[in-house]
């Protein structure tokens, strides 16, 4: 179940993220998904301070990350400079050592084998969507559709609870379901009408075909359904 923050919580969480934290350290710092979090901040602050401030918090990180390779090529040619030092200082050292000599024998050679590893190139995991094998499913549920009973498709990036997901995942083309029918109907238009599944086993049957069609996720009241 998704945890319900206090009143304290909520406003400590705003305070933080106007400050500059991300939600998934929000998320990891109050114990709870990332989802509670968005919704919260989305709230609290309304969707359009919601959305300027996750796009400054992404800018600020980018700069961050931008300084940290600048420091760290400074910090490389620093190190160059004093390997370069300390060659000039062996060589002068060598040759005093070397004065008088016709010959000096190398060091002995010593071959270093191969590095020989295996490299994971598995994909990475989904670590915010949910396989539709491991959901139970609500026993009815509502969704949204046209007038011709076509279902309606959105991209992931058009929902604002789930803006923090990378933008290979906010490309996927979606579905929705709502548990509850007063939030379908909310956001139903007057080109639109709402519809009752009655057997919601339904979605792992057809998931097959909704794949075949571009369709990849289902956005639920809490979770994002991977099909």
């Amino acid at each position: 179940m998704t945890k319900r923050l206090t009143d304290r919580q909520r406003k400590e969480l705003v305070q933080n993220f106007e400050s500059g934290k991300s939600i998934d350290a929000l998320s990891k710092e109050y114990n709870c998904t990332k989802l509670t979090v968005s919704r919260n901040l989305k709230k609290n602050l309304g969707d359009l301070k919601y959305k300027e401030l996750i796009q400054k918090n992404k800018s600020s990180k980018e700069k961050k990350i931008g300084k940290t390779k600048d420091d760290n090529r400074v910090l490389d040619k620093k190190t160059d400079d004093e390997v370069i030092q300390k060659d000039i200082i062996d060589l002068k050292t060598s040759e005093k050592d070397r004065k008088g000599l016709d010959f000096v024998p190398l060091d002995s050679f010593m071959e270093i084998a191969p590095i020989d590893y295996e490299i994971d190139n598995s994909s990475r995991p989904e670590l915010s969507s949910v396989p539709i094998s491991e959901i139970d499913f609500p026993r009815i549920v509502y969704m949204i559709v046209d007038k011709k009973i076509e279902l309606e498709t959105k991209s992931l990036k058009d929902y604002a609870d789930w803006q923090f997901l990378s933008q290979d995942e906010l490309n996927r083309k979606t579905i929705q379901i709502f548990e509850d029918l007063k939030n379908a109907k909310r956001l139903c238009s007057k080109e639109q009408k709402v519809i009752k599944v009655p057997n919601t086993d339904v979605f792992k049957i057809v998931s097959p075909i909704l794949v075949s069609r571009g369709i990849s996720r289902i956005v639920s009241d809490d979770k994002l359904i991977a099909l």
